[in-house]
């Protein structure tokens, strides 16, 4: 019990001065007192009166930090975590009180999400919450470990991973030993009046055991015990979880191409959502880690970054002979890098780079003959073993010249991105975003995923003039001034215009940003369309992203913006203008290496 490990927490003094009134008489306030006393006490507030002091910066501490961190407590008994608190300010003079309260007026939203956020699960925590379930009595040592195994085979809330609690424990554990062990030092440097927290005999047990009872008081007693014991099975630690090295180089592998975890990669088109996701990660972590000996140079190490490549593509299939020759450096057409390729069937033998003509298509290079094919070949073959070593696992498939993720391993990399907290949304789910977030989100995707999940917003909501409208606004004047602006409106030449109802386009000719695309889309479907109605900055935008940005030489990028000037009304000096003023970052990055200066 907390009472016995924390000695002189002010807990009988509290509930002596709350004598007659109703909150003594209830247990799930006497419980909230118990633990909110006893963190306090753990966190240094002042015992001196006998009471902990409820500073303002501490009771936010434990009604957002502490509490969801270690403490179970039903939905119906949150309130009196607070009204705890309120009732210990209420017994200090001064303006504490009034502090004390604004503190928690603040911060009671946030207890309450952090307490009944499955994010913040911990194994003590979900088997407290499950054993409360079948009726276990919490407080009973006997009936939790009757009760324990009725939970074999639990389901976890939806969206929550076993390592997800597996991490937030161990997390937990540590702060709380730290605690402990902090009171035990603090309290031996400057003995408290009002004594000690610890006893000689809680400290001789070590700081383990007193952890272990505290989290038994504030969630389910002898929990800790069938965890540790014949339930340990229910409660796996980090070493249960050797592929989160894996997971965590394809965080890193993330934050190389996005510089930040919530940017969402895109969504495969297939899942198995029957995968043994665990396992089939322990499967990839050892063929990972086979690939990263001598034997499979030079490109053995990269094996995580294929595997965060492929699905980065929507999981579609990549070329053996593309990726080999961008890791040799040669000139591949940016605008071919991530087109998928077609999986042939039924292709058995070794593997052999692509004919000229289909290396041609591969890379956009005109001038590749035989030789060229020749000197690929070996970086080629070096790398189909790595994918063909990654498709012994069932997770990768290569195909003569096409490899990818199945639908199994597209699974198994979405769980290893999830555990390290990476947007990796489901086409479900991205079908389900508001405009605005889904454009946000492709304009940072290759092309193709991207064309795909639009299409299937699209038709998740029957195609009609309501969600083009909105969809092209998140085109348009919701993203006019963001950075990645032209991204976003590269986004509009994926949508198969075709198809949409010609009010929503027409309604999209006054986009200041997206007008002059949605005037050629109705041009190219043979349809009326009144030009006069496009802004001028629309025209000027559609002007700038028709400009080369990257390819070709700057004489011929030169020669097209003097060919567009020229056709404009005040020429070379008002387009620029008109550029700048509609997207300065964009009109920067495409016309400054053809030194044209904005003003």
């Amino acid at each position: 019990m907390a009472e016995t490990v924390l000695t002189n927490t002010g807990l009988d003094n509290f509930l002596a001065l709350l004598d007659g009134g109703p909150e003594r008489s209830d247990p799930a306030f006497v419980r909230a007192a118990e633990a909110v006393l006893g963190l306090l006490a753990l966190r240094g507030a002042d015992r001196t009166g006998g009471l902990p002091e409820p500073a303002p910066e501490l009771v936010r501490k434990v009604l957002v930090e502490d509490l969801p961190a270690f403490v179970y407590a039903p939905p119906g008994d949150l309130a009196a975590y607070p009204a705890v608190v309120a009732a210990l300010a209420g017994r200090f003079d001064g303006e504490l009180g009034q502090r004390v309260a604004a503190v928690v007026r603040e911060a009671v939203p946030d207890f309450e999400r952090a307490m009944t956020d499955p994010g913040n699960l911990t194994w003590h925590r979900w088997y407290a919450s499950l054993l409360r379930t079948v009726g276990a009595d919490l407080a009973d040592a006997d009936d939790v470990r009757r009760r324990i195994g009725a939970l074999d085979g639990a389901p976890l809330p939806d969206g929550v991973l076993r390592a997800d609690l597996m991490g937030r424990t161990a997390l937990a554990d540590t702060v709380l030993a730290e605690a402990v062990a902090r009171a035990y030092v603090r309290d031996a440097e400057e003995p408290p009046a009002a004594g000690p927290l610890l006893t000689d005999h809680a400290v001789a047990a070590g700081v383990g055991r007193v952890t272990a009872a505290l989290l038994d008081r504030w969630t389910a007693a002898g929990l800790t015990e069938q965890l540790t014991g014949a339930y340990a099975r229910f409660a796996p630690g980090p070493d249960d979880f050797p592929h989160l090295v894996l997971a965590d180089a394809l965080l890193d592998e993330h934050m190389d191409y996005y510089g930040d975890p919530s940017v969402p990669v895109p969504p495969p088109a297939a899942l198995d959502g029957a995968a043994d996701v665990e396992r089939h990660a322990d499967e990839l972590l050892a063929a990972v880690e086979e690939l990263a000996e001598e034997e499979y140079e030079p490109f053995g190490g990269e094996a995580p970054h294929l595997l965060y490549a492929l699905y980065q593509r929507g999981c579609a299939a990549d070329s053996v002979a593309r990726r080999a020759a961008e890791y040799e450096d040669w000139t591949v057409d940016p605008a071919l890098e991530d087109v998928p390729v077609a999986v042939p069937e039924d292709v058995t033998g070794g593997y052999e780079t692509p004919p000229v003509p289909e290396l041609v298509r591969l890379l956009g290079s005109a001038g590749l003959g035989e030789d060229d094919r020749a000197r690929l070949e070996g970086p080629a073959r070096d790398l189909a073993v790595v994918a063909d070593r990654l498709a012994a696992t069932g997770l990768v498939l290569r195909s003569g010249d096409a490899f990818g993720l199945t639908p199994r391993g597209a699974a198994t990399v979405r769980y290893l991105l999830r555990v390290r907290r990476i947007a990796a949304p489901t086409a479900t789910e991205t079908a389900a975003l508001p405009a605005r977030e889904l454009v946000a989100a492709a304009a940072q995707w290759p092309h193709a995923p991207a064309a795909r999940v639009l299409a299937d917003w699209l038709h998740a909501r029957g195609g009609t003039a309501e969600a083009w409208s909105e969809l092209l606004a998140a085109l348009g004047t919701v993203h006019a001034h963001a950075s990645e602006g032209a991204d976003v409106r590269a986004l509009f030449e994926l949508l198969d215009t075709a198809a949409a109802p010609p009010g929503a386009l027409r309604g999209a000719l006054r986009d200041p940003v997206i007008g002059a695309y949605a005037l050629e889309a109705l041009r190219a479907r043979g349809e009326e369309a009144d030009a006069v109605q496009v802004p001028l900055s629309a025209r000027a935008l559609r002007v700038l992203d028709g400009l080369p940005a990257k390819k070709g030489p700057l004489e011929s990028r030169r020669a097209a913006f003097d060919a567009a000037a020229a056709d404009w009304p005040g020429g070379s000096a008002a387009l620029v203008r008109a550029m700048a003023e509609a997207d300065r970052h964009a009109a920067g990055r495409v016309l400054g290496p053809l030194g044209v200066s904005l003003p």
